[in-house]
């Protein structure tokens, strides 16, 4: 595994923090409450590309934001009739939900006509919807879903030479190189056996409702399943990608040299360039070019782990070679993998969950100690920079939900550690700055998520929306506040040098000095050359702690503080003017900090 220790940022007034609103595009607007479980459209309501107006955008950049999400823009299957406007009609056998997966993709150069109010003219409204978002101020990023497409593609708006998904494939053998897909030869695709109680549609009668899907041969599922009847838990409605690897292992292209991690992105371009790669790697190279052409700032990559390091070296080394200030962020999970895929994959960004999210999870439940966090954090140092923050996603439980913390106030210290502890963006999830819990049961989803495969309601989102003035305007009291403590939060990270500066660990110094420091309690200091900040965050719910927090002998230095008294403000709101004490260079400041409060202490 390749290792390389981060480079030092340069402390410029340019270099700030990155935030990521992630919005599911076709649930912003809608305003409809009706939450019908299976709703059809015209019952439960869509958001449009046309809601995100200059006021909602404006509120959403004043949030503390630079880069929007949208997420679910590739038309995708799902069950609406749209024949009248050339495109053909997905079988609900094979699609989640009625208002269908984002991650199912059918046409990677269209969008999806439920958020168009023209159908027709779906591509352009997604332009104005772009230029909009630029004018704002704002880096849009949309998906690429490059391990799966959607099991019946149809590549119907295709720019003039390009060929479909399959189009050319050798149905007659399980593998080539230069097919896009894996098939059983001999054999036909069957849906799955519907377990728990689960119906298409929730048992809605309907003509294409035959349990049934014709797929000759069948070809292999999105999540590698080689079953031609997949079980229910598979990906069914999707099938999987040919990227020249073989059933048996073999790789049909050419291994990355062992040191190319230390290569910059032109050096990948040049490596690739006479190198002759699998056709699904064109295929996908071509459709991010495509968008990044019709303005597109960056992508987000489903599972991007499922797919070979080597094709991303290939894909992102032309992305940058054609904008190199990209935003490119990826779904991988596997830590042993981060590395390989930030040097040699050439990705920006990897989700911080498997160590950062599940422990900062844990600890907000009450299960775990605040130690973890700074050996989670120390353990990633080196790559820190790349590991995007979050508490909440689209795949992610809502915080306000029972099964996660059943209140949103609880993960305030939580998302002020997850926001100001490294370098790295931050990404909130529409909805999170208002506390909404997904209660709902709308059909194919469940509560605790907010649902990606029907057509719903947000409740406590729709509040802010206020009728499309987007001004908060039904929020109640509470959610105001929190949406304002996310505001200021998120606008100070933005803003400040320190948080793109070092990063020192006082934690555990202040354990083994400090009567009455706990592990309900964390700590930590960031400084530039004109910023020094104390953080402090109680994640306990119920008490309040008192002690002599105390900064170590080498930050002291580092700071350049002399034996004196300096004077540190809470930058958060501006209410706490508190001293620190530098006595033998030891600083000691008298910290009094209530049930779930944070700090962010600023020398003056």
């Amino acid at each position: 595994m390749f290792r390389k220790e981060s480079t030092k940022m340069k402390e410029t007034t340019e270099i700030r923090k990155t935030v990521v609103y992630q919005v599911f595009t076709r649930l912003f607007g809608n305003t409809n409450t009706t939450n019908k479980p299976w709703g059809t459209i015209e019952e439960n309501g869509v958001g449009k590309f046309s809601d995100f107006t200059p006021k909602a955008l404006k509120e959403i950049k004043d949030l503390g934001v630079s880069h929007i999400w949208y997420t679910g823009i590739p038309h995708h299957a799902l069950i609406r009739d749209y024949t009248a406007y050339g495109i053909s009609n997905d079988d609900p056998d094979i699609v989640k939900g009625r208002a269908g997966s984002p991650y199912a993709v059918k046409d990677y150069y269209s969008v999806n006509p439920d958020l168009a109010n023209d159908p027709n003219n779906r591509n352009q409204e997604f332009k104005e919807l772009l230029t909009r978002s630029h004018k704002a101020g704002l880096k849009v990023v949309i998906d690429i879903v490059p391990n799966h497409i959607a099991r019946k593609y149809e590549g119907k708006n295709n720019p003039k030479g390009v060929v479909g998904f399959g189009a050319k494939d050798n149905t007659n053998v399980v593998y080539h190189k230069d097919n896009n897909f894996y098939y059983n030869p001999g054999e036909s695709f069957s849906v799955p056996d519907w377990r728990n109680g689960y119906l298409p549609l929730g048992g809605e009668k309907s003509n294409m409702l035959d349990g049934k899907y014709t797929e000759s041969p069948a070809k292999w599922t999105g999540n590698g399943s080689r079953l031609s009847k997949p079980d229910f838990n598979d990906w069914y409605e999707t099938v999987k990608i040919n990227y020249g690897i073989s059933p048996d292992g073999h790789r049909d292209f050419a291994t990355l040299p062992e040191d190319f991690g230390h290569k910059n992105f032109s050096e990948h371009f040049e490596f690739w360039k006479n190198k002759e790669v699998p056709d699904s790697w064109i295929k996908f190279r071509d459709i991010a070019l495509y968008w990044l052409d019709e303005g597109v700032d960056g992508f987000r990559y489903d599972m991007a782990e499922m797919v070979p390091v080597e094709f991303w070296s290939f894909m992102n080394s032309s992305i940058k070679m054609k904008n190199p200030d990209a935003f490119l962020m990826a779904e991988v999970y596997n830590p042993q993998l981060y590395r390989d895929y930030i040097f040699k994959g050439k990705m920006d960004y990897l989700y911080d969950k498997v160590e950062f999210y599940d422990s900062l999870k844990h600890i907000m439940q009450g299960h775990g100690w605040t130690d973890h966090i700074p050996v989670v954090q120390n353990g990633l140092m080196d790559i820190e920079h790349q590991m995007l923050h979050f508490l909440e996603n689209h795949d992610e439980q809502r915080i306000a939900c029972p099964e996660f913390l059943g209140n949103a106030e609880k993960a305030k210290p939580g998302m002020v550690v997850s926001a100001t502890i490294s370098t790295s963006p931050t990404m909130i999830y529409f909805g999170q700055e208002v506390g909404e819990p997904a209660a709902e049961s709308p059909g194919f989803g469940s509560p605790s998520r907010t649902s990606i495969f029907d057509y719903v309601g947000v409740p406590h989102f729709q509040r802010w929306v206020n009728n499309k003035k987007f001004d908060g305007g039904q929020l109640s009291p509470k959610e105001k506040e929190l949406r304002t403590f996310y505001k200021n939060l998120l606008n100070f990270t933005i803003n400040s040098s320190a948080l793109m500066g070092k990063y020192k660990d006082i934690h555990f110094y202040n354990k083994d000095h400090t009567e009455y420091y706990n592990h309900r309690v964390l700590s930590f200091v960031r400084w530039s050359k004109n910023e020094k900040l104390i953080i402090i965050s109680n994640f306990d719910a119920g008490q309040t702690f008192g002690f002599d927090l105390k900064l170590p002998r080498e930050i002291i230095r580092e700071w350049g503080l002399q034996n004196s008294t300096y004077l540190f403000k809470d930058a958060l709101f501006k209410e706490k003017e508190l001293s620190l004490n530098v006595d033998n260079e030891i600083g000691h400041i008298r910290i009094d900090i209530q049930p779930l409060e944070s700090l962010i202490l600023s020398l003056n």
